[in-house]
């Protein structure tokens, strides 16, 4: 019996049969492996959604087949990462008064399967202009359902797995998601034409995964928490500003994580560059997704590990990939072969995935290991707000890209997180953050 309970603790990532939980309570504990399966599965359920109808590739598919104008195209992501990140300065005062709060994911998810599914009759019914502004605007709700389950994610995370455990979770989530991504490129490769019933039957896959991956977030076993502090959206801000003038080290995490942003909305660019290099088709850009989804799996236990020792080392490394990926891709501009273009640009894909899936678990990973219990809403509500506002100004990355070419934005990108590696190195350890 003992045997089959290590076993079992193993498979689970969970080592609470060695050592007691440090951060959580005792009542938590006791549920700690049950709650790290539900939220592997809750992982790989909402990361296969993303790939399958998410805002990065399938959505901007929809809008080009019913022939939506280019400026609609042109707003999709922006939109998306703005409206992901900038509510949820109003969403954590209404979080923090709730004692259970794995339910605002729990909504949050039905809300993205209903948006996914009310954009096949926008595209149906609607001439081209009407149903572009109608997608826009399901977007919106889209990434602020999304934004908001992000706050609640990091509340019911700190509450319910163990410190030192957080990180190989995330990984573990980003693993299943990377081979899933895997299968998501092939799909997409195999696309004939950007046929629209294939788009469509896309958006009902990912409603279903939606709903599948709320189901399975309901199923952890939260404690109550305290539920005093709730505070409405001018609250909220004023106590972010107080913890951001208070914490030399906090400020210095969101300088980090400012400059890192331009990490992880980097992918488009690459895809944007590849076309122009090589003229790919939807099946090339496929590959080349299938190839961030191998350095996915690559790098998922790696992370996951290093960030549970020193997450801030992890966003300097993740810098520095991301600095060698726009190297090896500038490099293919001056290269005269075909196929050692190619090579060059799935070796760059890969280490842009490396650079991203670190930057995503490195910064998870800090934050909720160096903000207290009570008042994790706070922190990353404000930080996400803080980027989110930056988001609106990315619309300059595409101006440079129209004026210099693609290779030009390449470049960019490379000195920025050049200069990210240099900031990050500023922060303190995740333990020394809120040191006066």
């Amino acid at each position: 019996m003992r045997k089959t309970a290590v076993f079992k603790s193993v498979l689970a990532d969970d080592d609470s049969l060695d050592r007691a939980c440090k951060s959580i309570p005792e009542e938590a504990c006791r549920h700690s492996t049950r709650n790290y399966k539900a939220n592997l599965y809750n992982g790989a359920a909402s990361k296969l959604a993303e790939q399958t109808a998410g805002p990065n590739l399938v959505i901007p598919w929809l809008l080009q087949a019913i022939g939506a104008p280019v400026w609609i195209l042109g707003f999709a992501m922006p939109l998306k990462q703005t409206f992901s990140l900038l509510p949820q300065m109003i969403t954590a005062g209404y979080i923090r008064t709730l004692a259970v709060r794995k339910t605002v994911w729990t909504i949050s998810g039905f809300i993205q399967a209903l948006c996914l599914i009310l954009m096949i009759p926008s595209a149906v019914y609607l001439n081209p202009f009407e149903a572009g502004v109608a997608v826009l605007f399901l977007l919106i709700i889209y990434s602020t359902a999304s934004g908001t389950a992000s706050v609640a994610f990091q509340d019911v995370l700190g509450k319910t797995i163990d410190k030192g455990q957080r990180g190989k979770l995330l990984s573990a989530r980003a693993f299943a998601g990377g081979v899933l991504t895997i299968a998501a490129g092939l799909i997409i490769s195999r696309v004939k034409g950007g046929s629209i019933t294939t788009l469509y039957l896309l958006l009902v896959a990912g409603a279903v995964l939606w709903i599948i991956s709320s189901l399975f977030f309901q199923s952890i076993k939260e404690e109550p928490g305290a539920v005093k502090g709730g505070r409405n959206a001018i609250k909220e801000a004023a106590a972010g500003i107080y913890l951001f003038k208070r914490y030399k080290g906090f400020r210095r995490y969101l300088y980090a994580r400012l400059s890192l942003n331009v990490i992880e909305i980097a992918v488009p660019f690459y895809a944007f560059y590849a076309s122009e290099l090589l003229g790919t088709s939807k099946a090339g850009l496929g590959l080349f997704m299938m190839a961030i989804g191998v350095s996915q799996v690559i790098s998922s236990p790696f992370w996951g590990r290093a960030a549970d020792e020193t997450s801030r080392k992890v966003l300097i490394q993740s810098a520095l990939i991301s600095v060698a990926a726009s190297v090896v891709a500038v490099v293919c501009y001056f290269l005269t072969d075909q196929l050692a273009v190619y090579a060059g640009l799935l070796a760059a894909f890969v280490l842009m995935g490396l650079a991203e899936a670190g930057v995503r678990l490195g910064r998870k990973t800090y934050l909720v290991d160096a903000t207290p219990a009570d008042n994790k809403s706070t922190f990353t509500a404000f930080s996400n707000s803080l980027v989110g506002v930056l988001s609106l100004a990315a619309g300059v990355l595409g101006l440079i890209a129209e004026k210099t070419g693609a290779a030009g934005i390449i470049a960019v990108i490379g000195v920025l997180s050049l200069i990210a590696v240099f900031i990050s190195a500023h922060m303190p350890e995740a333990d020394d953050m809120l040191k006066e």
